[in-house]
């Protein structure tokens, strides 16, 4: 059976402010299977957005885990993060699972990959998924040449121009702040 796959998410750090977002496509093999997932998710109270790509029910897990870790080390990200890390390079069962994620708060943004790796990006843009290069390419022209626009006009208008010519990214947009 073809796994479900491919979407963009993109989180940018801008004035100040974090906004992160995503499409809403998911592909299984050469067929949009639905074209309205939700993969950005708002956690502890608002304080904390996530978005996902990869394998659904991977990342779900990897979501769950998480906001374990957020309960364990008092809602520290960053700290929260690593732990996930670790546990996701050790624990046999984690490690077969098919998913990055992009977390923010307020005051930064972080990549949690697969191979155990917690990523401060750089510019303050994160990008994952099979639009990422897209969705980062334009949240860096905008960075460097629209510096007015907000954290959250940036994402909305680099996954827009990621959509336009991305196969895998729809127009469909979520897009979260946290508080």
């Amino acid at each position: 059976m073809a796994k479900i796959r491919s979407t963009t998410v993109l989180g940018i750090y801008h004035n100040g402010e974090v906004a992160l977002g995503a499409d809403g496509q998911a592909t299984m093999d050469k067929y949009i299977a639905k074209s309205n997932v939700r993969k950005v998710r708002v956690l502890q109270d608002g304080k904390i957005v996530t978005g996902f790509a990869g394998s659904t029910a991977d990342a779900f897990t990897l979501l769950e885990r998480f906001e374990e870790k957020l309960n364990a080390y008092g809602n520290n990200m960053k700290r929260a993060a690593i732990e996930l890390a670790k546990d996701w390079r050790k624990d046999q069962y984690l490690r077969k699972l098919e998913a990055m994620m992009v977390v923010a708060n307020k005051e930064e943004l972080l990549i949690i990959s697969g191979t155990g790796d917690v990523l401060e990006p750089d510019h303050q843009i994160a990008a994952i998924g099979s639009g990422s290069t897209y969705a980062q390419s334009a949240a860096l022209a905008l960075k460097k040449h629209a510096p007015h626009l907000t954290a959250e006009e940036m994402v909305r208008e680099a996954l827009t121009i990621a959509a336009d010519i991305c196969i895998y990214t729809n127009h469909n947009l979520i897009i979260e702040k946290p508080n």
